[in-house]
C-alpha cells in the first residue's frame, strides 16, 4: 500500500527561512527521508517546504520527501504504516496517550540522546513543559515545534449586530444567553465540525476541565476505577446536550469536515468559532474571497468558567504538536528535525503561519496580536490539558470524540456517555 502524494516542488525557493547553524555535511548521497504530515494551510506548507528546500541545500545528496494525509486518514492509516515498509521517517504527532502506543509497538526511535548530546545542547532549546508531555518511562519519543492553546474567536461586526457583549461573557450561562440573542437576530451562533468529530470534543474537553479540574482529569488518565462515572463527566455531558438543544451550529454540521469551519468563519456565515490559536491567520486560506475577516473585526474570547466548577479558571486546553521519528529512519531525519527547531527558523514561523513555539528565544516571533492573547493565557496557565482525543490513547479517545457528537446531536444521554466512556476504558 503506498499513500505517498510527495507535494513540494523541487527547487522552491527558501525564501523567508533562515538556516543559521547549519553546515554544509557530508551526506551520504541518495539519501531520502520521507515526512509525513497532516497540514492543509497552503502558506504554512510553503514555509515547510522552504525549509526542506533549506535543509537540502545545506546537504547534498538528501532529498526531504513530504507526504500528506488528510487528518482522519491519517489517524486511522498510521497504525498499519508504522509496522509496514511505507512507514514515514518523520511524522506529525500530538503526543499524549497515542504517542505512547506508538512507542510501546515498537515502531519509534527515542531521541533523548540526541537531546543530551552535547552537555543537552539541543534539550536546552526546548521549555521543560514541551519536553515533558513527551516523556515517557524516562525517553522523549517525539520534538516540540508548537504549542497550542482553543479559544473562540468571534466577529465583532454580528456580535455588535446582535447585542452582545463579549466582555460580559464570563461564564457558562452568559455563553448560552449570547448564543440565544445571536440566534434571535437571525445569526448562525457557532460553526462547528461534527463530521471529523474532534472539533465538538473541544466542548466536551474544556467543559471537564472547568467542572472537575485537574484532579478529575488525573483520575481518568490513570484509569482510576469509576473515574469515568463521576459527578464531572455527568455534568459535562448535560451541559453538552443543553448547547446542542439550542441548535446553534450552521446546517449540516454534522457532515462539516475540517477546515471547513474555517471557511464558515471567514465567509461570515457563523459568529463563533473554538478553533486553534492560529485561527485569525488559518481563516483567510479558507475563505471565498481568500482574504476573509479583517484582523480588527476578530475578537477572542476565552473558555467560561462554569458555575460552581472547581477547575482553575487558568487552566487551558489545547495540545502540542511534535515530530516523531521511527526506528529505521536515517540519521539525517533527525538532523532535518534538529534543524527545523532550531531558534531563528522556529521564530520565523512564528511570524509567517502563527504557531506558539516551545523553544526559547523564539517567542518574540509571535506578532499576530490575537495570536499573542494565545500565548498570554498558555504562559499564565497552572494546568494544560492536551487534547483529550490524543491524550486519552487511540481507543478511548475516538470514544471521547464519538460521544461528544452523540450528546450534542441529543442521540445519548449524559449517564449514557459516561457509561460508554467507562466501558470503552474499562476494556483496555
Amino acid at each position: 500500500m503506498n499513500v505517498r502524494e510527495f507535494v513540494r516542488p523541487a527547487g522552491m525557493a527558501a525564501a523567508g527561512i533562515l538556516a543559521f547553524g547549519v553546515t554544509v555535511s557530508s551526506a551520504l548521497a541518495q539519501v531520502e527521508v520521507n515526512w509525513m504530515y497532516v497540514e492543509n494551510n497552503p502558506d504554512t506548507i510553503a514555509q515547510w517546504e522552504a525549509l526542506a528546500t533549506a535543509f537540502e541545500a545545506a546537504h547534498p545528496g538528501v532529498t526531504i520527501n513530504m507526504q500528506f494525509l488528510e487528518n482522519e486518514a491519517f489517524k486511522a492509516k498510521l497504525p498499519s504504516l508504522l509496522q509496514s515498509d511505507d512507514a514515514p521517517d518523520i511524522f506529525y504527532s500530538w503526543g499524549g496517550g497515542v504517542l505512547d502506543v506508538q512507542r510501546k509497538s515498537g515502531a519509534l526511535r527515542p531521541v533523548t540522546a540526541d537531546l543530551d548530546a552535547n552537555g543537552g545542547e539541543w534539550r536546552q532549546t526546548f521549555s521543560a513543559g514541551a519536553l515533558s508531555a513527551l516523556a515517557f518511562d524516562g525517553d522523549v519519543w517525539a520534538v516540540p515545534f508548537k504549542v497550542r492553546a482553543t479559544a473562540f474567536f468571534y466577529n465583532k461586526a454580528q456580535f455588535a449586530e446582535a447585542g452582545v457583549d463579549a466582555d460580559a461573557i464570563n461564564t457558562w450561562g452568559d455563553f448560552l444567553g449570547a448564543i440565544q440573542k445571536l440566534k434571535d437576530a437571525g445569526l448562525t451562533p457557532l460553526t462547528c465540525g461534527g463530521a471529523d468529530k474532534w472539533p465538538l470534543h473541544f466542548y466536551y474537553s474544556y467543559l471537564l476541565l472547568r467542572i472537575g479540574g485537574e484532579p478529575t482529569l488525573t483520575a481518568a488518565k490513570a484509569r482510576d476505577p469509576g473515574a469515568f462515572m463521576t459527578d464531572p463527566f455527568i455534568q459535562t455531558g448535560q451541559h453538552m446536550v443543553e448547547l446542542g438543544a439550542m441548535d446553534p451550529c450552521q446546517n449540516g454540521y454534522l457532515g462539516s469536515h475540517w477546515p471547513e469551519p474555517l471557511g464558515d468563519f471567514a465567509d461570515g456565515r457563523a459568529a463563533m468559532i473554538l478553533g486553534f490559536d492560529n485561527t485569525p491567520i488559518a481563516q483567510k486560506a479558507q475563505a471565498t474571497d481568500e482574504v476573509g475577516l479583517a484582523e480588527d473585526n476578530i475578537g477572542f474570547l476565552e473558555f467560561p468558567i462554569v458555575e460552581g466548577g472547581a477547575g482553575n479558571p487558568k487552566d487551558t486546553f489545547g495540545g502540542l504538536n511534535a515530530w516523531a521519528i521511527t526506528k529505521n529512519a536515517p540519521e539525517e531525519a533527525v538532523e532535518f528535525v534538529r534543524f527545523f527547531t532550531q531558534v531563528d527558523n522556529e521564530r520565523t514561523l512564528a511570524q509567517t503561519t502563527g504557531i506558539i513555539p516551545p523553544v526559547k528565544g523564539a517567542e518574540d516571533g509571535v506578532v499576530d496580536p490575537l495570536v499573542r492573547m494565545s500565548a498570554q493565557i498558555l504562559a499564565a496557565s497552572t494546568y494544560h490539558q492536551n487534547f483529550l482525543d490524543q491524550d486519552f490513547g487511540p481507543n478511548l479517545g475516538r470514544t471521547v470524540n464519538d460521544v461528544s457528537v452523540d450528546l450534542w446531536s441529543g442521540q445519548m444521554s449524559p449517564e449514557e456517555a459516561a457509561q460508554t466512556v467507562q466501558d470503552t476504558a474499562d476494556l483496555e
